[in-house]
């Protein structure tokens, strides 16, 4: 039995057949949801099943995943990321508890590789080898990771990302080997123009918020903050913001774990957002179901997007959930690099330390009561983006190799406490 039931549009409601549509909706160009028969799946996925499982990673929920079988998945080590709990924060910032999600892990360094795992698998299963090119447009993170993915089975890239990205992240492409498009524009005009060059040349499509099986890699972390866990949730739960396509996944991963019975309370999901780049908090405020274009313009570039791609899909999880948006400037995100990385040893970049700035606003705003506990997702290194990194901390000392000129110092540090 299948278990894919259809590809739903979450605009206009039109069920399709998984051979049907490629990308989004044939009526009118929405995202498309991937539904499964959830009956059928229950019968065959369990606590016990996953007690067994020998796979520490994305694959251990292939049931829940628009897969055939384990044949020929990616080698690397994709998910299953730690979960720290932080008491140390939780008791600073007045809280019930603090827990970190951090996909800083995945082999690219990002939270994107769940996306690109999934995707990978399903065009080695569905193309011909001959017809293997996978393009995305990309600010960084869903590029690399693409590129990391494929560079480790074997499938051609083409990857279009601004001119403006981080040459940390443009280096990892060159060095999986992909065929580099730096555009002299915005992300937006990247992904428009991916998406042409993919429909002329006939190359997959990988597009955040376009292709819909990217949401299905994403919705895994959810899965795997359940499990760790041991089947309870965060009373809330924080999430960088920019296509909303990460929000939408992991709002499916809870509701897929509650429908079949692995869960029974869902948690409210946050949106945090920078100024400028915050068509979602935006939208939400407002009470819109349309999203409106902003300037994009953010030191975090992994969240900087005029348009979200998938923003319907993140107002959704945002009203279904209950949860609410934030909206944080660049100085606080900068600010929160180092107060995040100096109190829990983990270096996000910019758009990742967002979600840090985002819960100390949100509890400055009083959208955050002293019992909850909450969950906030570090979705890249900080390694991606030193420069802006630099801009959250002091220089280092230089001096001679004299003790004389290290007492200097160390009277000077000690005064300043």
């Amino acid at each position: 039995m299948k278990k894919i039931s259809m590809l739903k549009c979450i605009n206009c409601g039109r069920e399709h057949e998984e051979e049907e549509v490629k990308y989004v909706c044939n009526s009118c160009g929405g995202n498309l949801e991937v539904i499964y028969d959830y009956n059928l799946i229950k019968k065959r996925f369990n606590h016990d099943e996953l007690k067994e499982n020998r796979f520490y990673d994305i694959w251990r929920y292939s049931d829940l995943l628009p897969i055939e079988d384990l044949k020929d998945i990616p080698p690397l080590k994709i998910g299953y990321t730690p979960l720290y709990k932080n008491k140390k924060l939780a008791d600073e910032l007045d809280i019930s508890e603090l827990y970190i999600k951090d996909d800083t892990r995945n082999p690219s360094a990002s939270f994107k590789d769940r996306a690109s795992a999934v995707i990978v698998k399903r065009v080695v299963e569905t193309l011909d080898e001959d017809k293997r090119i996978i393009a995305t447009a990309s600010t960084g993170n869903a590029a690399s990771s693409l590129a990391c993915i494929s560079a480790s089975v074997g499938v051609k890239n083409i990857i279009f990302v601004p001119e403006t990205a981080p040459l940390p992240k443009i280096t990892q492409l060159l060095v999986f080997g992909a065929t580099v498009i730096m555009v002299k524009g915005t992300y937006d005009d990247a992904f428009d123009l991916c998406v042409k060059a993919c429909e002329h040349f006939r190359w997959y499509n990988r597009n955040t918020g376009y292709n819909p099986y990217t949401r299905e890699g994403k919705k895994t972390a959810a899965f795997e903050i359940c499990e760790q866990l041991e089947w309870e949730v965060p009373d809330k739960v924080f999430v960088p913001v920019g296509d909303g396509n990460i929000i939408s996944g992991i709002w499916k991963g809870f509701l897929e774990f509650k429908k079949i019975g692995f869960i029974d309370k869902l948690p409210k999901l946050v949106a945090v957002q920078a100024e400028n780049s915050n068509a979602v908090y935006k939208a939400f405020q407002e009470k819109l179901n349309n999203i409106e274009p902003v300037s994009g313009e953010t030191v975090c570039d992994s969240i900087s997007v005029k348009i979200p791609r998938d923003g319907l899909g993140a107002l959704i999880s945002l009203r279904e959930s209950e949860g609410f948006a934030v909206n944080v400037s660049d100085k606080e995100v900068i600010s929160a690099m180092k107060e995040f990385a100096s109190n829990t040893g983990i270096f996000a970049e910019p758009s990742a330390a967002a979600a840090y700035a985002g819960l100390k606003k949100a509890i400055s705003e009083k959208k955050v009561d002293k019992g909850d506990s909450v969950l906030i997702l570090i979705t890249g290194s900080g390694l991606k983006d030193i420069e802006t990194a630099k801009k959250s901390v002091p220089k280092a000392y230089k001096i001679q190799p004299e003790m004389k000129e290290l007492e200097k110092i160390m009277v000077s540090i000690n005064k300043q406490g």
